[in-house]
């Protein structure tokens, strides 16, 4: 996928339109999508950005955004979150990235996740592996959930779900050593692939939030499946793991 090759830099480049607003955070202009869903004006910005961006290096291919929606072919499309973890942005945490995947004919096949407060760019092309800062990265090699660090999140909690994780949280923080609640999926997924977490699941996503990330953690070596095992993306329902823990995390899903 060499004709991607200008991906990277246009990410980046979202990215500092995305800080010259963390950086002013006293005027940033926010609203409300929902009760508990934000939208600022960074987000649109940004996605906007992309939107032209993308379309001038990639003409033959449509667009789906988290603030815009679909537009043009939906077989063959990028899929953008702007800010994935608007809320950490709105409050001035590092905890939220950009998030671009491209779909071809229904195969995720190029993703990248960039996190401008920390500069890390994650990357992937199927069959290529994936990479933060061009380097290559694996998951980590945890085989004992005892001594794991798991990630989640509580979109569930948000749009008012009875199934809203809490109960699944509290069965596996109980059994982990560690536990981390970032607040951007697209993130917690890179870190999964990245090694720095064993594990990550979240329910009552969009595919915009973990399209890219899953593609970037199954290229550094981890499983994503739903709560079932059964492999693929499943926004409603999606359990990464380094591999070494599905069998024991899937009895407490």
């Amino acid at each position: 996928m060499s004709q991607i090759s200008a991906l990277p830099a246009i990410i980046r480049e979202a990215g500092t339109i995305a800080m010259s607003y963390f950086k002013n955070l006293q005027s940033l202009a926010i609203s409300k999508k929902t009760p508990r869903d934000l939208v600022t004006e960074a987000d649109i910005a940004v996605e906007r950005f992309l939107q032209r961006a993308l379309r001038d290096a990639y003409p033959d291919y449509g667009f789906w955004g988290e603030e815009s929606g679909q537009n043009a072919d939906q077989r063959n499309r990028w899929i953008v979150d702007p800010i994935d973890g608007t809320h950490s942005f709105a409050k001035g945490q590092y905890f939220w990235s950009i998030s671009v995947a491209l779909e071809l004919a229904g195969e995720l096949t190029v993703g990248a996740v960039y996190v401008p407060t920390v500069d890390d760019l994650y990357y992937a092309v199927r069959g290529q592996g994936a990479t933060k800062n061009s380097e290559p990265i694996h998951v980590s090699d945890e085989p004992r959930l005892s001594d794991a660090m798991i990630a989640t999140g509580f979109a569930c909690v948000r749009q008012n779900r009875p199934d809203n994780n809490l109960e699944r949280f509290c069965r596996i923080a109980l059994r982990t050593m560690g536990q981390r609640r970032f607040g951007s999926a697209a993130m917690d997924i890179c870190m999964v692939a990245d090694g720095q977490v064993d594990a990550f699941w979240e329910q009552s996503l969009n595919l915009y939030d973990v399209a890219a990330g899953a593609l970037i953690a199954q290229e550094a070596g981890a499983t994503v499946t739903d709560f079932q095992g059964r492999p693929g993306v499943f926004p409603d329902q999606i359990l990464v793991t380094n591999g070494k823990l599905l069998d024991q995390l899937l009895p407490l899903m």
